[in-house]
């Protein structure tokens, strides 16, 4: 394969190469036509006593070299066969995939720049049309600060748009907290965040209102700590209750993606003698946590079953004083409700 065969951006260098003498050939033409046609419509405006001519031949001499070369960027893209569109779309796809911050930043730095673009071409078409554009600078940068004071909620969404894209305390695809409001993120936009909820609706959060909160980021755990509490009967033989921290270690550690910590008999409670255990998740999704304590309830019912340990339920005695007759004083009955 040849030097000139060496493809880049999906086009050889020789493609490459004759996009570029095209460019060239347009700038040379469109110089040499705008430099006669403009010498000849000041000879023609000179011999008419009308104002149009004259303008004319002003618009055609003020004509730009940067106009030129978009024109000329565009005739040379013409012989190339690039899908801007396509690849711009699979890179996002792909940045979206590796780091979705980048893709938020994407996002609002693109808006930017495609609205400054616009801007100076709406400037330089203005001056090309001989209208004087210093004064107009002058008098936006008054009504923009006049515009600014009044929408300065929508310039505090915007600066907290940016800070979003530049710390990163989320992305898209992290599931967020703030408040009593949670989902997972679906799009940081220039004013708003949006978040689909675990119940399906789309919360519309104000970028200020987000920074302004605590956020708490579930994507970005690495373990995820679990504690539960199990109570056993009043009556249950001491060699039985030392034996429970043991069944419930190994309740724990048999389950895949967990780390023991501790199990102790914490408290007497008031129908029950009370074991706290306390264990991490190894991977952060909610979805295995709940899998596994399941397992792990599974597993100890069964073991408690096998060793005679009773669950504690809530029980109540009732002691109930007799009449006078009969009964001794002080006697009484108890009843278990």
């Amino acid at each position: 394969m040849s030097f000139w065969d060496t493809e880049f951006l999906g086009n050889p260098l020789s493609r490459w190469a004759t996009a570029v003498g095209a460019g060239v050939v347009v700038i040379v033409v469109m110089r040499l036509i705008v430099a006669v046609v403009a010498r000849r419509m000041r000879r023609f405006a000179a011999g008419t006593a009308t104002d149009v001519d004259d303008l004319v031949a002003d618009l055609v001499d003020r004509t730009k070299l940067l106009f030129v070369l978009i024109v000329a960027l565009w005739a040379g893209s013409e012989f190339l066969t690039l899908s801007a569109t396509a690849r711009l779309n699979r890179y996002r796809r792909r940045v979206r995939d590796d780091d979705p911050g980048i893709a938020t930043a994407m996002g609002a730095v693109g808006f930017v720049v495609r609205l400054g673009i616009w801007a100076i071409i709406a400037l330089i078409a203005l001056d090309t049309l001989g209208i004087e554009i210093t004064a107009l600078l002058a008098g936006v940068s008054v009504g923009g600060i006049a515009v600014a004071l009044a929408v300065q909620n929508i310039l505090g969404d915007l600066f907290a748009a940016l800070s979003i894209v530049l710390d990163k305390p989320f992305v898209v695809g992290d599931y967020i907290v703030v408040g009593d409001s949670m989902g997972t993120v679906e799009n940081v936009g220039l004013k708003t965040t949006r978040v689909r909820s675990l119940t399906g609706e789309q919360l519309v959060i104000g970028n200020s209102d987000l920074l302004s909160s605590r956020i708490r980021n579930y994507k970005r755990m690495e373990e995820r700590r679990a504690e539960f509490q199990v109570g056993v009967e009043y009556g249950t033989p001491a060699e039985k209750l030392e034996k429970i921290p043991d069944m419930i270690k190994e309740a724990v550690e048999a389950r895949e993606n967990t780390r023991f910590d501790r199990s102790h008999f914490k408290a007497f409670g008031d129908f029950a003698l009370v074991y706290e255990t306390v264990f991490f998740m190894t991977v952060p999704d909610y979805f295995s946590l709940m899998e596994t304590r399941q397992a792990i309830n599974l597993e100890l019912y069964r073991r408690f079953e096998d060793a005679g340990i009773e669950f504690a339920f809530p029980t109540q005695t009732l002691h109930v004083r007799t009449g006078s007759g009969g009964a001794a004083p002080g006697g009484g009955m108890r009843a278990a409700v």
